[in-house]
């Protein structure tokens, strides 16, 4: 140790592996960890698809950030101040401030989620042979497109559907794509151009400052609007801060109005960068759309004041769009999702690159080479997850993608993902441990499991929220299957395309 007054250098502080939250938690909600009996009966009663299970059998739900994030003492505060009026009530003009104060736009409807505001905008705008290109699919959103009649053109950029290629802007719009599907459909066959930020099928990519005004332009030469779904568009503004030139001295909410200020409209679910449990809007700027949007609220959502949505939740959003462009609210949501990310990736496991800000996402096609596309390998994983640690992904691949609508062959898109979703200010470091622990486990005991689902139950619609499966071997991490198959011998690894 130094003597006092000595100029001797001090030892530099330990590197912190995590940050601190910039939060002290309040409230708790008890979990339990099931045995893992109790875990392989609740999945084959839920016919493998763990969106099927009761919430009190998961240990650790990262099914998805929608909706499941925790609500800050000054949002609860807010909920009480609800004003519950049916018609033009107090909460209703303070949710409209606070999101033309920080998006910009100045027609605001309220919807009871951001799902309803797709639907509202596709009755809208969306006539048969309609075609909307866009920067890859969303399943509700291109559901709700497609019932309209339209058809949904993928124009992002080819890298987006490489898990391994690690570019900072995987959301962006392929300008060369966009313009070919123009010349060839005609600019009238577009009502719109639908831009997520960021691109949750591909694993959270954001879009770029100067691609959006490339794409602005573009469609401005045309006369196409350009809609944004805005439900993670504040992950969006933090990775240009981080990563585009020129936009790092500049606040998160001055890069969230920007991005705005691009685009002619949005859409959000609220229940995602908003933190609340329920909630969304639509915006627009230009009055007509508005109009005829607020006809159809009132058909399907409620009062064009309420929109489906109380006055106590109306208060809740306004409170959180506030708080989500906190620059120490968004660093601490993104570094937890990286520390996860860095936790699997260390340990081999092939993931998405560069890693979200919402979600891990394991590319499942690498996880279990030998489990074959037609044997939806994500599905499988997601299960393998579930009964090793009560752990609850999303699968985001062939089953999410459902069939094509005019061959009824399945989809198979090139992402074959399982997707490790964070709520919001919910989970601790030592969660985040626990799930990366599991996943290594089961990667080290990946050739053990050699096929994969099929299915038992498949819905028309979204087919992967109410799909049923059976296991089609018995593998060891599913134990016996009657009247499956044996295990298959494996091949050599390297013989694997």
């Amino acid at each position: 140790m130094s003597a006092p007054g000595s100029s001797e250098p001090k030892e530099p502080p330990a590197q912190v592996r995590h940050p601190a939250e910039p939060w002290r938690i309040k409230s708790v909600e008890p979990l339990r960890l099931t045995s893992p009996e109790e875990r392989a009966a609740a999945l084959a009663t839920a016919g493998y698809n763990v969106g099927l299970l009761p919430a009190e059998l998961v240990y650790i739900d990262l099914y998805t950030d929608s909706g499941t994030s925790a609500m800050s003492d000054r949002q609860w505060a807010a909920v009480m101040l609800g004003d519950e009026s049916y018609a033009g009530s107090r909460s209703y003009y303070r949710f409209e401030a606070a999101v033309r104060d920080h998006y910009g736009y100045e027609e605001v409807i309220p919807t009871h989620q951001g799902r309803a505001a797709e639907s509202i905008l596709s009755r809208c705008l969306i006539r048969p042979g309609h075609h909307i290109p866009g920067n890859m699919y969303f399943t509700t959103t291109r559901e709700h497109q497609e019932l309209n009649g339209g058809t949904f053109h993928d124009v992002i950029v080819d890298e987006a559907h490489d898990p391994a290629a690690d570019l900072p802007f995987k959301g962006n719009v392929d300008l060369t794509k966009l313009q070919q599907l123009i010349d060839k459909v005609g600019a009238e066959q577009i009502p719109y151009v639908s831009l997520a930020a960021t691109v949750n099928m591909a694993g959270g990519q954001p879009i770029s400052l100067a691609n959006l005004a490339e794409v602005r332009e573009l469609t401005r030469r045309h006369g196409i609007p350009v809609i944004l779904d805005a439900a993670r568009a504040v992950e969006n503004a933090w990775f240009i801060k981080q990563r585009e030139p020129g936009w790092s001295g500049r606040t998160v909410a001055e890069i969230l109005r920007k991005i705005c200020e691009l685009t002619d409209g949005a859409t959000m679910s609220a229940k995602k960068d908003s933190f609340v449990n329920i909630g969304g809007w639509l915006a627009v700027r230009d009055p007509r759309l508005a109009e005829q949007a607020r006809n159809l609220v009132v058909v399907y959502e409620g009062l064009h004041t309420y929109g489906g949505m109380a006055g106590r939740d109306l208060e809740a959003v306004a409170q959180g769009i506030e708080e989500s462009v906190q620059e120490d609210s968004i660093r601490t949501r993104v570094e937890q999702v990286a520390y996860l990310a860095d936790r699997i990736a260390g340990a081999g496991v092939p993931i998405v690159r560069p890693v979200g800000g919402h979600a891990v996402c394991l590319n499942a096609t690498g996880f279990l080479p030998y489990v074959p596309r037609e044997q939806f390998p994500a599905q499988t994983l997601t299960c393998a997850l579930y009964l090793d640690a009560g752990i609850r992904s999303t699968e985001r691949g062939a089953v999410s993608a459902g069939r094509d609508p005019v061959t009824g062959e399945n989809r198979y898109p090139p992402l074959e993902l399982v997707r490790l979703t964070i709520p919001r200010r919910a989970y601790t470091q030592g969660h985040m441990d626990v799930v990366a622990d599991s996943v290594i486990r089961l990667y080290e005991r990946r050739e053990e499991l050699c096929s994969g689902v099929e299915f038992t139950h498949e819905p028309s619609t979204l087919r992967f929220f109410q799909s049923r499966f059976r296991p089609l071997s018995a593998d060891p991490l599913f134990g016996p299957v009657a009247g499956g198959q044996a295990p298959q011998v494996l091949p050599d690894p390297a013989e694997i395309t």
